[in-house]
């Protein structure tokens, strides 16, 4: 062994004193760092998306914002190992549900339950007290955040806003296909949907589902059949079955689960797509989230919002992958920093970015109107707006909050809770100015009429039951945390058109979207047993 070693380093020698050979050794070397550098690209996991977000950056802004993207004061966040977990497929059914992020709940405030809204004759509605612009809140030193440097843009558009003004004029709407008069206009069929967790999202996923399915629509799924696109990263066209840069194709409804970043959305929808979210308070979400979250990082040692919220960051670390159930969720699911500088300059900035990419937003404690003016900002009729409450909570796994509470929680997620003030304003804004309040009291009263007629004809008893009651397995929704979620059953006999429109109304999320998906991307018809055992045949031929 010895003797080779200088054999070898006697001809590399020799080699390397004649100019040839240092060149041809230059070479080999260069080859090889370039191989290596192929390999590390190749292998560096998907949720880096910061040259994407620059590259962008630089096409919507000038040289004084993209050098702002650097500042210590930003808002944003980027993907990092520290703060993502790895990107995994979503898991089946029978893995870990903590990991799905998917079961949205719907409720409305107290004294008011969304159920019964829907399941009596309504009457005519009186207006409801309209919040006015939120107070500012001054949240305690305790519950500040630490974290002031090193965020940067979660998406490009954030800087490319859009003026949205009472004063919008009516060739605008009208281009829209939406008139404040209710006149005829074509029904919107490209769709995204951000669906912010703990937000009746689930109700709303339902009616786009039905729509989709009625119309022939196609979907934006998830790799490989699954139930989210690799939350808790920031969305990437390739996270989407189908979805290849070299084809045109475009999907028409995207509402699956993701954090938000419209540079990559926008390679999957077409250009034409009406985006849209929904909100709730935060101080309910919060609320929710604890319950339904009990395992995450934050809540698992601790037995109350109470104590979670007495010393926070005793439990809370902003490096924890999963720190967003227990702090500025919604912020989260729009792509944002849920720790990020809560200055006035920086809410202003995050509201106006929201505002430049969402047509409109929702408001889950009004949803009943919400879905009225779904239907008028998308033109579609009645029929494509009802829907039963899913993934609702029952009220044994509820509890008042004291209001000692409720300011720790609007203070901690005070970020959510700028971003659900200001839309829950400008919600009321959009509704007088393209219905009008008489005619919202008008169609909330028919929405409400049809939903109750549907109940009456589609389920047993009075409605939602305990899961160990539903008897069709198939419409049993996934339960987890310390949560019991409702289900329905439906009637015996009915006649079939009728029943599938019943089921389709009460089908959970996943069981829906894995009927969808199969749907859209069918599996390969088995093979025969002839054709199964005709590769052998030939084999043993060849044998002979």
């Amino acid at each position: 062994m010895l003797k080779f070693k200088r054999y070898l380093i006697t001809k590399l020698s020799a080699i390397y004193r004649c100019q040839p050979g240092r060149l041809w050794i230059s070479f080999s070397l260069l080859v090889l760092l370039l191989v290596t550098l192929q390999v590390v690209e190749k292998l560096q996991p998907p949720g880096s998306c910061q040259c994407e977000l620059e590259r962008g950056l630089q096409l919507t802004t000038g040289n004084e914002l993209s050098s702002a993207l650097h500042s210590p004061h930003l808002l944003w966040e980027d993907d990092s190992p520290q703060g993502q977990r790895e990107a995994e497929p979503a898991p089946a059914l029978s893995e870990d549900v903590f990991r799905m992020h998917l079961h949205l709940r719907q409720e409305t405030p107290p004294g008011s339950s969304q159920e019964e809204r829907w399941m009596q004759q309504p009457e005519e509605s009186s207006g409801k007290r309209v919040p006015n612009s939120a107070q500012p809140l001054q949240a305690e030193d305790s519950y500040k955040t630490d974290l002031e440097t090193g965020f940067s843009p979660s998406w490009t558009e954030a800087f490319k806003f859009k003026e949205v003004t009472a004063g919008e004029s009516q060739q605008v709407r009208q281009a829209r296909g939406v008139t404040s008069q209710g006149k005829r206009c074509k029904p919107k069929t490209d769709i995204v949907f951000l669906k912010v967790h703990k937000s009746a999202s689930s109700t709303v996923m339902n009616i786009l589902f039905r729509f989709g399915e009625t119309h022939n629509l196609t979907f934006a799924f998830p790799q490989g059949g699954g139930f989210q696109l690799y939350y808790p990263r920031h969305f990437m066209a390739r996270f989407v079955q189908g979805f290849s840069p070299l084809s045109p194709q475009r999907f028409n409804i995207l509402c699956h689960h993701m954090r938000f970043l419209q540079p990559e959305v926008q390679k999957v929808v077409p250009s034409s797509a009406v985006y849209f979210s929904i909100l709730r308070n935060p101080v309910q979400l919060m609320e929710s989230s604890f319950v339904y979250y009990k395992g995450a990082s934050a809540f698992s040692r601790v037995r109350s919002l109470e104590e979670f919220l007495s010393q926070p960051y005793r439990y809370y670390s902003p490096a924890r992958g999963d720190r967003h159930y227990a702090r500025n969720l919604m912020t989260f699911d729009f792509g944002f920093n849920p720790d990020g500088d809560a200055s006035p300059e920086r809410v202003q900035l995050m509201l106006k970015a929201i505002e430049a990419s969402f047509d409109f937003l929702l408001i889950s404690e009004y949803f009943d109107e919400s879905m009225v003016l779904l239907k008028e900002m998308l033109c579609w009729d009645l029929d494509s707006i009802v829907s039963f409450p899913l993934n609702i909570r029952d009220s044994s796994t509820k509890s008042p909050l004291p209001d000692s509470v409720v300011e720790k929680l609007k203070a901690w997620n005070r970020l959510d809770w700028e971003i659900y003030t200001h839309f829950n304003r400008t919600f009321w804004e959009r509704i007088d100015r393209d219905i009008g309040r008489e005619r919202l009291r008008r169609e909330v009263k028919a929405l409400r009429e049809r939903q109750a007629e549907l109940a009456r004809t589609c389920l047993q008893g009075t409605g939602s039951v305990a899961p160990k009651d539903i008897k069709d397995s198939s419409l049993r929704p996934l339960q987890h945390g310390g949560a019991r979620i409702l289900g329905y059953n439906l009637k015996q006999g009915l006649a079939q058109e009728l029943e599938r429109t019943c089921r389709r109304l009460v089908t959970p999320e996943l069981q829906y979207s894995s009927l969808l998906y199969k749907k859209q991307f069918p599996p390969p018809p088995p093979e025969s047993p002839a054709a199964s055992r005709a590769p052998p045949h030939r084999l043993e031929a060849t044998r002979n």
